[in-house]
């Protein structure tokens, strides 16, 4: 009987699990699809030459986690790439707004909009160097982050306090204007508002859009070496290696709880898999609290408050196989790794009103990838392995580009609206669709039967607005791992600090099923340290 089981190896499952097998718990791993991964998984079913990522690919969040850091997965085979240039916004004229890791040459950008634009970018970059890294501890631990927000608040009474404040809570169409004069730089930071679901005018998306954006000034947006799935190759390969036991293929279908406490899991077979402490699930919120779990074992309060829980928007996916590299009229987006795809601010918000009036957007804003050109061994030279990603809503009622798409996504509505998705690429790279050699479409249901948390292709765990953030996050009032279960904590991008691959959920629920276990008049720290010391592993700072 292991320690602990672990629902689920996507990124949070298997950083929960290396954490407890640091601790010397054992640990068994339960996958429902036939390989680990989640979201964080490679192929070549576009086109055997090209290794396509099936989900994500640009992991900004992950190169600047302490969670990932402290895993030390380049002992373990991970390495990673960067293009040339970070992130490129072209517009339909040909001008460019451009994020690259040298700040002068994004500032260079910036002024070629609206001279002085530069300084402004600088000045915002300066503030990160004072606030990021305390910003990045607070995001990465468990809520409350006392220690962390302590210091972040030192931190931002020399960065202007309620100022700086003000300024993370702005919608990202206000930051832009407030800090910029030209387009350029208002340009960055909507792009990245939007790789949540957060509109141009939605509160806090001015602080996720500056966040993304200084990640990528600091770190890049960089790619594994060979493919999205050596990162989860790499995490495997440190379970493993310390003990733990992966099982794919299996669905969980209930968590066995007896007097008010997690004692295992029961798979769709029927096999029990007991766990002598925990039982954490890197799963969805409505999963865990709407099917894994019999609903008297909850809380009326929880079962209330889950009717209220909202996804994220819906994800419709393209990936290419090119007969080589994009021509797109911006010389600038030719070596970048991401590329934003929309004519403006403007652009982004007749988008976003789309999406909230439940209708097919008429031209999407695309978020495009190219892999060949961050990591050359994608695909052969003189082409690019490439892909586009775009949102959807939940809910369907209509179809803004007059198509009569209804969300039932069939293999008509799949095709059209691929073809939607490359007019919008088009616009902007003329002779796109002349290199196609192959096209793969991944539509909301094929997302969520490749990863079932990805729910109608909702790739955050849950929605990124503020009404189900920290405290609110999952549910209002919680905001940690804990769940009403004894033994059962929440280990996946539900919880906070919620979607992208950086761990700390996975490490949230780990570090808390841990602290359930101290002996007494040892603190946790002191009984892994004293671990470390028996195995001649490097002792940690604590500094």
């Amino acid at each position: 009987m292991p320690d602990a089981v672990v629902i689920g190896a996507g990124p949070n499952g298997l950083v929960a699990a290396n954490l407890l097998a640091d601790a010397g718990w054992s640990v068994e791993v339960v996958e429902e699809q036939p390989e680990p991964g989640g979201a964080v998984r490679h192929d070549r079913e576009v086109d055997p030459a090209f290794v396509n990522d099936l989900f994500s690919s640009f992991y900004p969040l992950a190169v600047s986690s302490p969670v990932l850091a402290g895993l030390r997965l380049h002992e373990h085979g991970l390495r990673w790439s960067h293009a040339p240039s970070v992130l490129a916004h072209p517009l339909a004229d040909g001008r460019c707004a451009l994020l690259d890791r040298r700040i002068a040459v994004t500032a260079e950008s910036l002024d070629a909009f609206q001279p002085g634009d530069g300084d402004a970018w600088r000045r915002l970059h300066e503030v990160w160097e004072r606030v990021g890294p305390d910003i990045l501890d607070a995001l990465f631990t468990p809520f409350p982050p006392l220690r962390a927000t302590a210091r972040l608040a030192a931190r931002l009474r020399g960065a202007g306090g309620l100022r700086m404040a003000r300024t993370l809570v702005l919608p990202v169409r206000r930051l832009g204007e407030e800090e910029f004069a030209g387009e350029g730089g208002r340009l960055l930071l909507a792009g990245n508002a939007l790789h949540a679901d957060l509109a141009p005018e939605a509160a806090g998306s001015g602080g996720f859009g500056w966040l993304m954006s200084m990640l990528g000034q600091s770190y890049g947006f960089p790619a594994p070496t060979g493919g999205s799935g050596a990162l989860t190759d790499a995490l495997v390969r440190r379970l493993r290696s310390r003990g733990g036991v992966l099982r794919c293929g299996q669905r969980v279908e209930r968590i066995v709880v007896r007097d008010g406490r997690a004692v295992g899991v029961r798979t769709a077979d029927g096999e029990p898999v007991a766990a002598r402490r925990a039982v954490l699930a890197d799963v969805s919120v409505p999963a865990l609290y709407g099917s894994l779990l019999e609903p008297e074992h909850l809380p009326a309060q929880v079962s209330a408050d889950l009717k209220r829980f909202q996804w994220d928007f819906a994800t419709f996916k393209v990936d290419w196989a090119l007969g080589g590299p994009v021509p797109w009229q911006a010389e600038a987006a030719r070596r970048a790794g991401t590329v934003h795809l929309a004519d403006g601010v403007d652009e982004l918000t007749r988008f976003a009103a789309q999406i909230a009036m439940h209708q097919v957007p008429d031209r999407p804003f695309a978020l495009f990838g190219q892999m060949t050109t961050t990591d050359p061994v994608r695909s052969p030279a003189g082409t690019e392995a490439a892909w586009a990603y775009t949102h959807v809503p939940q809910e369907i009622t209509g179809d803004a580009g007059d198509e009569g798409l209804t969300g039932v996504w069939d293999a008509k509505e799949r095709e059209l609206m691929a073809d939607r998705v490359e007019r919008q690429v088009e616009r902007f790279a003329p002779g796109f669709r002349s290199l196609i050699r192959a096209r793969r479409v991944l539509a909301p249901p094929t997302l969520q039967a490749l990863d079932a948390n990805l729910h109608g292709g909702a790739i955050n765990g849950g929605t990124t607005a503020l009404h189900q953030q920290l405290f609110f996050r999952p549910l209002a009032g919680s905001g940690r791992p804990e769940t009403a279960v004894r033994g059962l904590f929440l280990a996946s991008a539900g919880a906070h600090p919620g979607g992208g691959v950086h761990g700390a959920p996975g490490a949230n629920a780990a570090r808390a099923a841990l602290r359930r276990h101290v002996p007494p008049g040892r603190t946790y720290v002191q009984r892994v340290l004293a671990r470390r010391d028996r195995t001649g592993a490097k002792r940690p700072s604590t500094g």
